[in-house]
């Protein structure tokens, strides 16, 4: 997978030079490209955003930046782009998105700031390309910087051969071969720590026993703190 970004802060993406997302990208599952968006400006002071028409506080990001680097993203002719614009009114992202995103070949992010960028360019963007609004919550970011951060680890950890034991992937929390159940309690060694015990099912070997402790503790954790992931009657 090739993975842009474009941001007026490309070093806030220094983090996915780390851990599974940083193994990734050195052994070659994953191409990075960091942007910064004012490379794309031609005055003085680098501007990339201006007073919103209407009136109103804050600024707005302006289309002329935001046009030329995504051409020059296009014309390195790799493959298509799949544009995604983390926003506060964009759609929810989940791990089923997550999975949406991880089957594109080449995902551009593009990092809005201050009031967002021109709707104009969003506008350009869904003639032209792909486009995926998200957002990571009903909560306001200071830019898409965080929300594609998050996006980029959730997206690459599901990449064939970045999760060492992909099994894994189908028991967490919201996967599909989990129920959309959130995933049930995990413990380690040692057996008792600070007067704690780990539950003994766990440690009976009897693999039957523990798949149903699993799945009924996954069942209650998933009514106490998302009762609307379960069926009107309480079920998974």
């Amino acid at each position: 997978m090739r993975i842009d970004v474009v941001s007026i802060f490309p070093d806030y993406f220094a983090p996915l030079h780390l851990s599974l997302v940083g193994k990734a990208i050195s052994s070659g599952i994953v191409e990075l490209g960091v942007h910064d968006l004012r490379g794309w400006t031609h005055d003085r002071h680098n501007t990339t955003d201006d007073t919103p028409y209407g009136g109103g506080a804050g600024m707005v990001m302006k289309p002329e930046p935001w046009g030329e680097a995504l051409d020059a993203l296009e014309e390195l002719d790799l493959a298509p782009m799949t544009i995604v614009v983390p926003t506060p009114a964009g759609r929810p992202f989940t791990q089923e998105l997550a999975y949406e995103l991880a089957a594109k070949q080449r995902l551009v992010f593009a990092c809005g700031r201050y009031e967002g960028i021109d709707q104009r360019v969003i506008d350009h963007c869904v003639e032209h390309y792909e486009v995926f609004e998200v957002s990571l919550g009903d909560y306001v970011l200071n830019g898409g910087e965080v929300a594609s951060l998050a996006v980029i680890e959730a997206v690459v950890r599901l990449l064939p051969g970045v999760i060492g034991n992909p099994e894994s992937l189908a028991e967490e929390s919201h996967s599909a071969g989990n129920e959309s159940l959130l995933e049930y309690p995990n413990y380690t060694k040692p057996p008792v720590w600070r007067g704690r015990e780990v539950p003994q099912v766990l440690l009976s070997g009897n693999h039957g026993l523990v798949a149903k402790w699993r799945r009924e503790q996954a069942v209650e954790r998933t009514r106490r703190r998302r009762p609307d992931l379960l069926t009107p009657d309480g079920r998974a």
